[in-house]
């Protein structure tokens, strides 16, 4: 515990040259990253589940941060095949150690922010739109913050800040793509009003996020 908040506050700070040591194998901060999303994770997802009932909140609690770790171990499979396409200096070890700990800040973030949707939840109305559109807001801001912190980690790798450009964009379009597709297998979180409770879709498996959107440009058309 002696070591556990000044880690925290040094993934909080994201500078480049500290989370750069991070990745050295003798630092152990893939545990130290897991136990992070697992705890913001947590926090967050019974914030998006306590808009329809205790137990959604308990439900998401524990999918939000599964959906996380899907997708942040999902993408470092991928993410450190591609490192190596793009000629980056970055070992596969490192890259799944960077893209975690993005996802660690990123639950840091998000948990933070937890009271807050929290307060939403019991002050405004029962509105699911308002709702969704709320937390569509702050999962975009925490993205875009933990991005940005791990596009300066591979600008301090890599010779070139193209290059560190070239491999986030090419890992952000393999998490957008895993991460909607996840959590298209693991809905609901907020949960339809008018449906009832559930852990699980009854068809978790049956279609795909793509499919759905589509679908709705296609009935828009």
């Amino acid at each position: 515990m002696s070591t556990f908040f000044p880690a925290l506050n040094q993934l909080c700070q994201a500078r480049p040259q500290q989370l750069a040591i991070w990745l050295a194998p003798e630092q152990h901060k893939f545990w130290f990253s897991l136990l992070l999303i697992c705890i913001g994770g947590m926090l967050y997802g019974s914030a998006i589940g306590i808009l329809r009932s205790p137990l959604q909140a308990i439900y998401v609690a524990f999918k939000f941060p599964l959906l996380l770790l899907l997708t942040a171990l999902g993408n470092a499979l991928i993410n450190g095949m591609l490192a190596q396409l793009l000629g980056a200096p970055i070992r596969f070890r490192q890259s799944l150690l960077a893209v975690l700990m993005s996802f660690a800040l990123l639950a840091v973030i998000l948990g933070a922010l937890a009271p807050l949707s929290w307060f939403f939840a019991y002050a405004l109305p029962a509105d699911y739109d308002l709702h969704l559109f709320s937390h569509t807001l702050m999962v975009g801001f925490a993205g875009v913050i933990a991005n940005l912190r791990l596009y300066h980690l591979l600008g301090h790798i890599c010779s070139k800040a193209q290059q560190a450009l070239q491999i986030l964009l090419a890992w952000l379009a393999i998490n957008l793509f895993l991460g909607a597709q996840i959590s298209w297998n693991l809905r609901p979180f907020i949960g339809t009003p008018d449906l009832p409770v559930h852990f699980l879709r009854d068809d978790p498996f049956n279609g795909s996020f793509f499919e759905r959107i589509l679908e709705i440009i296609l009935g828009a058309g």
